[in-house]
Order: structure tokens, then C-alpha cells, then sequence
């Protein structure tokens, strides 16, 4: 029987090699940053890191949630050190200043040291100032460090010793120092000894250089701003001023609590709403004439819409935003010597680059209009107000203050 020829051998060829299976595109987009950052690119290893852990998503949870308590720990901490408060209460409570007083007769051979940003010793500068105090009494400039401590650079030295930080002056006294080296500092180069350095009451002293009292030659400013006939009107005035304006500003930024900062922000927008209603039948805080208290007052008013506004939370109204107050400051800012002692810059340089607790990115806002000099020059209007009825009008006002505290 017939049967078909066997059919040839069929020889079965290999499959070709498979490739790999291609890397799913999720772990090829964490990769990619990783391998950028070897590669030059812009983007940091930090950033790389987070992407790689939970990409572009927010981090998690557990992650913001240790984050927030150890920087809240660090906050306290850095704020117990920087601005003491009431334990129980988060209140801010100042530092007494180790010399409070002037004691004793000091030598003819003094020497002023200031900080611009600060608006204690802008008192001292600025009464130095009015007075005519400029050739008298010598004057150093100290600048914030980075680690917040007053010190000198080339550009702004110690013309009396060369020092580097100002806590070697007062290192250097007979009895040597321990505490804050605050400013302003009013130092006996003759002694070498610290006069005082509370700023009140070296706005004081100078009135008293200024009239003769003592050994002094006397100023060349021609202002009296201490007469003894209103000094107990001026004391009123500043016991009003200190806690609820001056202090008040502090209190609120250097709250550690929410009730101590409403506590705080109701005193001092309380106090300003006084004293826009008294200023706005009198030129100055006793009438016609200034005086300290309007010094004190002035410091705190002319850094309120610069600092004070944003970096310390006052921001239920502005300055600019009181017809009377703003009026009332740019009518201060006007007077001969004022404007010079005004360092906006410097002012914006040591609250925002220096309170590292209050802002740790150490970024400055722009100036606020109403605080450039173009406008703080505008005029005032405020020679209209007649002696006669803001002296009126100061009795009443401090009467009713007086009895409301």
C-alpha cells in the first residue's frame, strides 16, 4: 500500500530574548529627581527627598504634626529667653533696667549709646536732639548682631573704646556686668561707669544738662521739654502712655497666649482711641507746648504703621487710619532735628531681620506709603489748634483718663 514520503525534519528556531519588562512609570518619576540632583539641576536634595517619600502630595500627617509641636517648643523657649512672660498667664513682663536711675553727680565726660531700631533709646537720641545735647554729649550707634545681642561694625563703631559688642562697655565698669546690654546706655567715660540706662529717666537728665542744671554748660535748642510747671501733668500723661501705648505694642507682639494678647490689644486700641480724641482739640499731649510725654509717645507712633501694624499684630486700625494721631506725628516728625534721628531702614532691618521668633524667614515687607518721608512731610494743619481750648480740653481729657485707670 502506498503512503506519502516522510516530510523533512523540521528544525524549531529559538524564541528570541524577551527585554525586561519596562519600570512601571511610577517608580521612574520618584526616580528622576534623584537622578537630577547628581546631575546639576536646580533642585535641591531636600526637595528631592520629599518627592521621593511622598511625591507631590502634602507630607504626612504625623509628619506636620511633629513638625509643628517641636517648632511651638522651640517658639517658647526662644520666646521665655527673648521676652519673659507670666507663666500662667502668657502676659509679656518687661525686664526692669538694671540702672534705673541717675545717682550721684556723673563727670562732665559722658558718651550716649543707641540702637535706631529701638524706640527706648530713640527717647534718649531724640531729646539729645531737641535739646541741642549734639556737641555735649558724644554719640555711639549699635546695630543688632545675628544673635540679637547689640554690637559695632566698621561702619557704625564705638567712638569712644573700639569695641566690638556693647556688653564690653559695660563689661568694662569697676564692678563688672551680668544681665541684658540694653540700650540706651548713658556712660561716664571720666568714671567708667554707667550713668543710667533707663530712657525716661535720661531724657530727664539731659533737661537738666539743657537748663544748667549742675555743672552743665546748658543746650542750644532752646526748648524746654520738663518745665517744672507742667511736670506733674507730663507724669500723668506718661503713666497712661507706658503700659497701654509704649509697652502695649510689646504686650501684644510678645503675647504668649491668646487671651494675654486680647488683653493687650483691647488696652492699646483703647489708649489710642483716647488719645485721638484728646489730640484732636490739642497740638500737643499738655497743650501748646511739647514735652516729654510727646517724645515718649512719638517713638512708638512713628514705628506703629511700620512694624508694630504687622510683625506685633496690632491690626485693628493704623496709625494713617487716626486723622488726629497721624497729624499729630508728622507735625513731630517735622521739627528741626527729628527727621534725622528717623531711620526707617534701620528700623525695618532690626524688628523684621532680628525677632527671628516673631519672623523666621527674616522677610522685610515693603514700607507702607504712609511711612515713606514724602508723606510724613505732608502737611499738618495742626497750628490751628488754639492754646486756649486744647489747654481746656487737656484738663478735662487727663481728668477723665485719670479716673478711668
Amino acid at each position: 500500500m502506498w503512503s506519502p514520503p516522510p516530510s523533512p525534519l523540521q528544525l524549531r528556531r529559538p524564541p528570541p530574548p524577551q527585554s525586561p519588562p519596562p519600570i512601571p512609570r511610577r517608580h521612574r518619576t520618584r526616580l528622576i529627581p534623584i537622578a537630577a540632583t547628581g546631575g546639576g539641576a536646580s533642585q535641591d536634595p531636600l526637595t528631592a527627598i520629599s518627592r521621593l517619600l511622598w511625591g507631590r502630595a502634602l507630607p504626612p500627617s504625623n509628619l506636620v504634626l511633629a513638625v509643628r509641636h517641636g517648632w511651638t517648643s522651640a517658639w517658647g523657649l526662644l520666646m521665655r529667653q527673648l521676652a519673659p512672660s507670666d507663666p500662667t498667664t502668657g502676659a509679656f513682663t518687661r525686664t526692669p533696667s538694671r540702672f534705673p536711675s541717675v545717682v550721684g553727680s556723673p563727670s562732665q565726660r559722658l558718651h550716649l549709646y543707641v540702637g535706631l531700631p529701638c524706640p527706648w533709646a530713640h527717647r534718649a537720641l531724640l531729646a539729645r536732639a531737641l535739646l541741642g545735647l549734639d556737641r555735649q554729649i558724644p554719640l555711639s550707634v549699635a546695630v543688632p548682631g545675628e544673635d540679637g545681642a547689640w554690637c559695632f561694625t566698621p561702619e557704625s563703631p564705638d567712638k569712644l573704646y573700639g569695641k566690638g559688642k556693647l556688653r564690653e562697655v559695660y563689661a568694662s565698669r569697676s564692678g563688672g556686668f551680668e544681665g541684658r546690654a540694653s540700650v540706651p546706655l548713658l556712660w561716664d567715660a571720666e568714671r567708667r561707669e554707667v550713668v543710667c540706662n533707663e530712657s525716661i529717666e535720661i531724657a530727664k537728665f539731659f533737661c537738666g544738662l539743657a537748663a544748667g542744671d549742675g555743672d552743665g554748660d546748658g543746650g542750644d535748642g532752646g526748648l524746654d521739654l520738663w518745665p517744672p510747671e507742667l511736670r506733674e501733668e507730663i507724669d500723668q500723661w506718661y503713666s497712661f502712655i507706658y503700659p497701654s501705648v509704649n509697652n502695649g505694642v510689646y504686650r501684644c507682639g510678645f503675647a504668649q497666649s491668646q487671651e494675654a494678647y486680647n488683653v493687650a490689644a483691647s488696652e492699646l486700641f483703647s489708649a489710642l482711641d483716647r488719645l485721638e480724641d484728646h489730640l484732636s482739640g490739642s497740638r500737643y499731649l499738655c497743650g501748646d507746648k511739647l514735652t516729654l510725654a510727646d517724645v515718649c509717645l512719638f517713638t512708638t507712633l512713628i514705628r506703629f504703621d511700620l512694624v508694630y501694624n504687622s510683625l506685633f499684630r496690632c491690626t485693628r486700625r493704623k496709625l494713617v487710619e487716626y486723622p488726629s494721631l497721624h497729624a499729630y506725628t508728622r507735625d513731630i516728625y517735622q521739627m528741626p532735628k527729628v527727621a534725622d534721628t528717623c531711620d526707617m531702614d534701620a528700623i525695618m532691618d532690626g524688628y523684621f531681620g532680628t525677632l527671628f521668633p516673631l519672623n523666621p524667614g527674616g522677610i522685610q515687607p515693603l514700607v507702607p506709603a504712609s511711612c515713606d518721608r514724602e508723606a510724613l512731610l505732608e502737611p499738618h494743619g495742626r497750628e490751628a489748634l488754639s492754646s486756649a481750648s486744647a489747654a481746656d480740653n487737656g484738663s478735662r481729657q487727663l481728668e477723665a483718663t485719670s479716673a478711668s485707670n
